[in-house]
């Protein structure tokens, strides 16, 4: 599956673009699916800022995923590089569930939008059924589907309510400032 979105802020490129790299656990009480980020590591390397942060989700889980997928499982390890001079940061998402099974990377750029900054987001979500761990070989096909549909309806909504959240933000940080 495709993985694209774009948004927009109202705010300067540096800043929206510092704003998604440095504040990421500031924007957490504006994302609803997220409970929290654990950033564990920043590495800075050659012009470049490596980042690998762990997310903890939550929200409703569909009644067919529910016996495949519970809400401890809504984590995953992000995997991030940031490039300041090219306003782009590429990721790579590790699943805490079905890990060998789901891949998920992708770019997002940061570009000038008039008085704002847009935002691409590029990137793409595949599960291999057969690496899905003690599932029959019969069905795995149908719960492969199943997490990717699931997977899927969340990963594009939770792009937009990060840039939601950046957004909201700013827009709060800007008027105490």
């Amino acid at each position: 599956m495709i993985i694209s979105t774009n948004t927009r802020i109202p705010f300067p490129l540096p800043l929206v673009y510092a704003t998604y790299r440095d504040k990421l656990i500031e924007i957490v009480p504006y994302l609803p699916n997220v409970q929290r980020i654990d950033i564990k590591s920043r590495r800075e390397e050659g012009g470049l800022i490596h980042f690998v942060n762990e997310w903890h989700g939550g929200g409703e889980i569909p009644g067919i995923a529910r016996a495949i997928i519970s809400e401890t499982m809504l984590s995953w390890t992000d995997y991030a590089t940031w490039n300041d001079s090219e306003f782009t940061t590429e990721w790579r998402i590790k699943t805490h569930a079905f890990t060998d099974a789901v891949y998920c990377a992708g770019k997002n750029r940061f570009l000038e939008d008039g008085n704002g900054t847009r935002i691409e987001s590029r990137g793409e979500l595949t599960i291999n059924p057969l690496k899905i761990t003690g599932v029959p070989q019969f069905i795995a096909g149908t719960v492969g589907q199943t997490v990717e549909d699931f997977l899927s309806k969340r990963i594009e909504p939770n792009l937009l309510q990060v840039a939601e959240g950046v957004s909201h933000y700013l827009k709060q940080n800007s008027i105490s400032s």
